[in-house]
């Protein structure tokens, strides 16, 4: 293409594009004093192995490492929404449910009316839907639960008079049954994460399956929600049963953050555990907009010899959040950190893996949002069998991925150089 009409092109998406962006400053000026992390200045260096490393993690997550868990790695909505039915179905005295994103399809109904039949055999039912999240939920799903029995809240009603309030979402994916039994990871309910993960139009997600004693901390973060958007204190056996047998070998945790609560706890384990690695960290994440120091954190990392390679999608729902993310490539890829744009379908999926030893899995964004906006929880996970698995997963998406390169990435073009600049007010929001 001439590079005048390649320009002309380009100025003609800009002003289409443009007053979005100016409605979406305007919202970023009016809400900025509220949505920045804490100031990490330091950062102390320790490594996986020592034994002070469990202990710090564990003091900034105010959450414990414990052992006798069992984890079972899922993959997409083939593996996710079968596994999360079969456990649905199989309740026999509560079941607690929060989803972000839920809208119509078939898996939707499946899962509502899962919920409703467990409800109709007198099981407690808690089901917490983001309400900004869900707002796509066909209002029949709910009152097919309502009439069944089951306890439906929206969390946090979109309110006009407090927006500044509103902006701080419920991003937590946690499924908890009989308080034995808990799933969380980042998929959604939609026929968007029906499949493989490698089909167009389809979203690529990662989410875990967990039995043992870290599950009474997932239980913990839903009722911490719950008890915010009603007033209820969860508790009892039901809920948060005693004797928890041990159900495998794998230590983990679940790190919560509630920004709005004042804890930036998530923001803080990825700086710790990146400071940590000494061989390898492989990140893969769909909203790739580091700050400052997190960019530095991973440059280090590859300074100091560690193999960072980190997958993004190609495509991605959000083009301002790509556009913002790829602005800070170019630092990243001269300290020797490897980025790769997922092909296949909408790479959505948030795991890291460091060292082959440590592993996360979880709701968190590698964004502003995540860590100073919205709720968000993930497990932890020290096993190298977990550990593993994922770096597994991590490689098959690879061969699926097209390498950024250096001199690509400062050739391109002058819109996406535009709007990384227009967007950059909006990446506290983003």
């Amino acid at each position: 293409m001439y590079p005048v009409l390649r320009n002309a092109l380009a100025m003609s998406c800009l002003w289409r594009t443009l007053p979005a962006v100016l409605a979406l400053t305007a919202l970023a000026v009016a809400t900025a004093s509220c949505t920045r992390v804490h100031p990490h200045l330091s950062i102390p260096s320790l490594t996986l192995d020592e034994p002070s490393f469990f202990p710090t993690l564990e003091a900034y997550a105010g959450a414990p490492i414990v052992g006798g868990n069992r984890v079972d790695i899922l993959l997409n909505g083939d593996q996710i929404f079968p596994a999360m039915l079969e456990a649905i179905r199989s309740a026999r005295t509560t079941i607690t449910y929060a989803q972000y994103f839920y809208e119509d399809g078939a898996v939707a109904r499946d899962i509502a009316e899962a919920l409703a039949e467990r409800c109709r055999a007198g099981v407690g039912v808690n089901v917490l839907l983001d309400a900004f999240g869900a707002q796509g939920m066909p209002s029949e799903y709910a009152e097919l639960m309502q009439r069944s029995g089951c306890h439906v809240v929206f969390f946090r009603p979109l309110d006009h008079r407090t927006v500044v309030r509103a902006n701080h979402r419920n991003h937590r994916r946690i499924l908890v049954v009989d308080g034995r039994v808990g799933f969380t990871g980042g998929s959604a309910v939609s026929g968007k994460w029906m499949g493989n993960g490698r089909v167009e139009d389809h979203w690529r997600d990662t989410d875990v399956r967990a039995e043992g004693p870290v599950v009474e901390y997932l239980q913990g973060a839903f009722a911490e929600n719950w008890l915010e958007a009603t007033g209820i204190v969860l508790g009892g056996h039901a809920y948060f049963p005693r004797p928890v047998e041990p159900r495998g070998s794998v230590y983990a945790q679940v790190v919560r953050s509630s920004p709005a609560g004042g804890s930036f706890a998530m923001y803080t384990m990825y700086l710790l555990a990146i400071s940590s690695a000494r061989t390898s960290i492989y990140i893969t994440n769909p909203y790739f907009v580091l700050d400052a120091k997190l960019v530095e954190a991973l440059s280090q990392a590859a300074r100091r010899g560690v193999r960072v390679v980190a997958l993004v999608p190609g495509v991605i729902d959000h083009n301002l959040v790509r556009q913002l993310g790829r602005a800070q490539y170019g630092r990243m890829l001269k300290a020797g950190v490897q980025i790769h744009e997922y092909a296949p379908a909408l790479l959505h999926a948030k795991t890291m893996v460091i060292d082959g030893v440590w592993a996360t899995i979880g709701s968190t964004n590698l964004d502003n949002r995540s860590f100073a906006l919205n709720d968000e929880v993930n497990l932890v996970v020290y096993d190298d069998a977990v550990a593993g698995r994922l770096e597994a997963i991590f490689f098959d998406d690879l061969a699926h991925a097209k390498k950024v390169e250096y001199r690509g990435w400062r050739g391109r073009g002058v819109l996406d150089r535009l709007l990384e600049k227009l967007a950059l007010p909006l990446r506290d929001l983003l």
